[in-house]
């Protein structure tokens, strides 16, 4: 079936921050969509290479090394087994793109890790 989806207006289905929904699937991969706000927790996803895109404000992206300032329309491609924590100082709009089953955490489970992922 063809889904079309309005990527900025999809948000407004998202309830809660760091509650990732899936808007498509392509070819193995899952787009998801998430608000998020605040600090998410250190986390690696092994043999997973995971793309984030800004689609409306700003985060952080902290590694063990460095700082990336993410802002609208930058895209950042977390190489799999590395270690990563996204910071939000608000509430910011991303795109993510993962391989079908990703769990959000990584390596870690916790209070914030979704299974069954909402669809849009």
């Amino acid at each position: 079936m063809i889904k079309k989806i309005n990527i900025p207006s999809a948000f407004d289905r998202i309830p809660e921050t760091w509650s990732p929904h899936i808007a498509a699937r392509v070819n193995g991969q899952e787009v998801r969509l998430a608000k998020i706000d605040g600090p998410f927790e250190w986390h690696a996803h092994d043999g997973v290479d995971e793309a984030f895109f800004v689609v409306k404000g700003a985060f952080t992206m902290r590694f063990r090394d460095e700082d990336v300032a993410m802002e609208e329309g930058d895209m950042l491609v977390v190489p799999a087994g590395v270690e990563h924590m996204p910071v939000a100082e608000d509430e910011c709009w991303i795109l993510m793109i993962e391989n079908a089953g990703t769990i959000n955490t990584g390596d870690n489970q916790s209070e914030r890790t979704r299974h069954d992922l909402p669809e849009l």
